[in-house]
């Protein structure tokens, strides 16, 4: 671990849209030295410039990121605390190596997420975006909706987050069925659930959510032979990240009538290009990464960057991500 001086600098690179530029959490960093940049950086040059002097860099937006290129440049690095859960924007091995430690901040928003992420499902299932834009063009179109109560929901990601909608979803009248690569009859027993195989779930959900990690083994987790495998009129909800799921292939499941509706808070280019195929679908409900900007939500996850930053310089420090799972 990287020694940090007495007055160290933090160095906030990219706080744009605004997320903790503001936040009187910043005040709690007296007397180290804070510097904040209210807008994204430029490329790869200009983020390593802003961030050369920095001993703590305090990642508030998944936009920037930090490869292993960009670490190896900024030899007084010793901390990066997010003001998220995912890392995946982060070289892991590299800071390891390096070491430069990565604090992140596991389930703070987890009931905030939780929420996103079913009324996500209940707007795809009551067809709330499809309605909206009919009547916006003058058309009164009925179409069947889905009543979720006595459906099954799936549940992919068995954490604090898919804990929580696991709970939603048992509020709503549903049976919950989950994944998750680590199950066990205790935690099945304090969630509520009954752990399935993935491709098991698929099949004998009515809703699927997901709720994993951004990995090498989760990236393309579900493509076309998954969604294949899901019930005809399904639904699918996504906050976790985009690359987790193959938009090409749920575009073409929705469009084609295999599945009922989409509600998606994650993307794999954000912001999303024009050329998106999910921008074009019909049965989807669209949201711009943001399933925890609340004023909470965003309170939360600034006082709690700034706690694991304290932590780190009384020597304590704490989230810090060791491994990528």
């Amino acid at each position: 671990m990287r020694a940090v001086p007495e007055r160290a600098h933090v160095v906030i690179p990219g706080d744009h849209p605004p997320h903790i530029a503001d936040s009187p959490h910043l005040r709690r960093l007296d007397p180290h030295r804070v510097t904040v940049f209210t807008d994204l950086p430029g490329g790869p040059e200009e983020l390593v410039e802003r961030a050369r002097d920095a001993d703590i860099i305090l990642n508030s937006r998944a936009q920037v990121a930090w490869p292993e290129e960009a670490l190896r440049r900024l030899p007084r690095l010793a901390l990066i605390a997010t003001c998220s859960i995912g890392v995946d924007n982060i070289d892991l091995p590299a800071a390891r190596e390096l070491g430069i430690l990565v604090c992140n901040q596991p389930g703070r928003t987890a009931l905030i997420v939780a929420e996103h992420a079913v009324a996500l499902l209940m707007a795809a299932a009551k067809r709330a975006a499809f309605f909206t834009e009919s009547m916006r063009a003058g058309r009164w179109e009925r179409r069947d909706t889905v009543y979720l109560r006595g459906k099954t929901l799936g549940v992919i990601g068995a954490g604090d987050i898919g804990g929580a909608v696991a709970r939603l979803g048992r509020a709503l009248g549903m049976e919950v069925v989950a994944w998750t690569p680590h199950p066990s009859a205790e935690r099945a027993e304090r969630l509520g659930v009954r752990f399935l195989e993935l491709d098991e779930l698929l099949a004998a959900a009515n809703a699927v959510s997901i709720h994993v990690k951004l990995t090498d083994r989760t990236r393309g987790l579900i493509g076309a032979r998954e969604l294949a495998r899901m019930r005809p009129g399904a639904l699918l909800v996504n906050t976790a990240r985009g690359p987790i799921v193959d938009a090409a292939a749920l575009a073409a499941a929705l469009d084609s009538g295999r599945l009922g509706g989409a509600g998606i808070d994650v993307f794999a280019e954000e912001p999303t290009a024009p050329d998106d195929p999910l921008l074009s679908c019909e049965q989807v409900v669209l949201t711009p990464h943001c399933a925890d900007t609340t004023p909470e939500g965003v309170d939360l996850l600034n006082g709690g960057a700034v706690d694991n930053i304290l932590a780190f310089l009384r020597g304590e420090p704490r989230n810090v991500v060791s491994r990528i799972r």
